[in-house]
């Protein structure tokens, strides 16, 4: 429902989650702790009746809520939820909510015709002369993103065309919602959205590596023709030999303090050689090769195929990995040892089947051949990484 602003009118301001670095759904902030992101109700019900032995590794499911578009007294389009009923305490109010306002202003700004000649500063820069929080200083920066995203991630040759403190994915995802949502739908229609933990909270400088698992990454429910386009995705990356391709990555530069991005489209290029580069990549910081993270890494990662393997007739077709780690260096302790923050953690499961499951198709036997198949794959380029190979 478009409903115009007033001071009568509560509610949460949804905001671009500013560290999704995947995906096509536009994951929003609801508060420092909780995202949501648009409900499918097929992912809906695997949360809900997810296995205990699976918990540890996806994001704790936190319910759902209600939100619609909200315009203010200058025509500017934002996402506002109902809050959340029962919570303990009051709630606390983001200080960057102001941040798709603006966003949605500059936006309309500049859709008559060419982008404003918006200075490039960082991040840190721009919200200390403007007094600003990081992501409203963003979004005043990044307004351009309406334009095609993949060019200011990277050029045609590879290379990094825009350094940024902020992953501008997020952006680009929440301006084709908010755009296919006014095309789309009725003014009054409510829409529903799942709670889910905000994985990242903790980190300083969150590094994420967005990974496709499996061999196949289409639904028994898709049509002829999107199952056929997603096969042929499949077989011109590495899903089809390593049953693995990336999907998006962020990796913290200590060098020169800020983030470097890659994004779906670079992740389909890649060889399997150029694969492992990148993974290389991934745990690079701009001045070393963060060794410390490979055994954690693997660790969890030994974890998580003993799960999957004992999850007999679930299919995580199309569904993610992310492995997160802080960019900030590892604190050393008293003893020597190093305190190392990694964290894995399995996402999107609107496509996910298994014996019981909601309108299920088919019914498989034994665990997911495809995400076994990638995580093993996965496991041992990391331990060739560590042995220098």
């Amino acid at each position: 429902m478009v409903v115009q602003d007033s001071m009568d009118t509560p509610g949460v301001p949804l905001e671009p989650f500013l560290h999704q670095v995947g995906g096509h759904l536009s994951i929003l902030k609801y508060d420092e702790h909780t995202v949501c992101k648009p409900l499918i109700s097929q992912e809906q019900r695997f949360y809900e009746s997810l296995p205990l032995a699976m918990k540890r590794f996806t994001p704790q499911y936190k319910g759902t809520i209600t939100a619609h578009l909200r315009k203010d007294s200058r025509g500017r389009l934002s996402l506002v939820a109902n809050p959340l009923k029962g919570t303990r305490g009051p709630f606390k109010v983001s200080t960057e909510s102001a941040a798709v306002a603006i966003w949605q202003t500059l936006q309309q700004t500049t859709s008559g015709g060419g982008a404003l000649p918006l200075p490039q500063w960082q991040h840190t820069q721009l919200a200390h002369s403007l007094k600003e929080s990081p992501a409203t200083a963003l979004l005043r920066s990044e307004l351009h993103l309406k334009t095609q995203v993949p060019s200011l991630v990277e050029d045609v040759h590879g290379n990094q065309t825009e350094r940024r403190s902020f992953n501008p994915w997020g952006l680009h995802c929440h301006q084709a919602h908010l755009s296919r949502l006014c095309a789309e739908y009725p003014e009054n229609k409510r829409h529903r959205f799942l709670l889910l933990e905000n994985v990242v909270s903790q980190y300083k400088h969150p590094c994420i590596l967005d990974l496709k698992m499996g061999t196949r990454q289409h639904g028994d429910d898709v049509s002829e023709e999107k199952k056929a386009r997603h096969t042929r995705k499949c077989a011109r990356s590495t899903s089809a030999c390593l049953g693995v391709r990336i999907c998006g990555m962020q990796v913290y530069q200590t060098d020169k303090k800020h983030f470097l991005f890659k994004d779906k489209y670079y992740g389909r290029k890649l060889s399997v050689e150029g694969f492992r580069q990148a993974l290389y990549q991934f745990l690079h910081n701009g001045t070393r090769l963060r060794t410390e993270l490979l055994e954690p890494i693997q660790r969890q990662l030994r974890a998580l195929l003993s799960v999957i393997r004992s999850q007999s007739s679930y299919r995580f077709y199309s569904s993610s990995l992310l492995i997160i780690y802080d960019g900030q260096e590892t604190l050393q302790m008293p003893h020597g040892s190093n305190v190392v923050k990694v964290d894995i953690r399995m996402i999107d499961f609107a496509h996910t089947t298994y014996k019981g499951s909601w309108n299920e198709h088919t019914t498989y036997d034994g665990p997911d051949p495809g995400y076994i198949f990638g995580l093993e794959n996965l496991m041992q380029i990391l331990q060739d990484i560590q042995e220098g190979e």
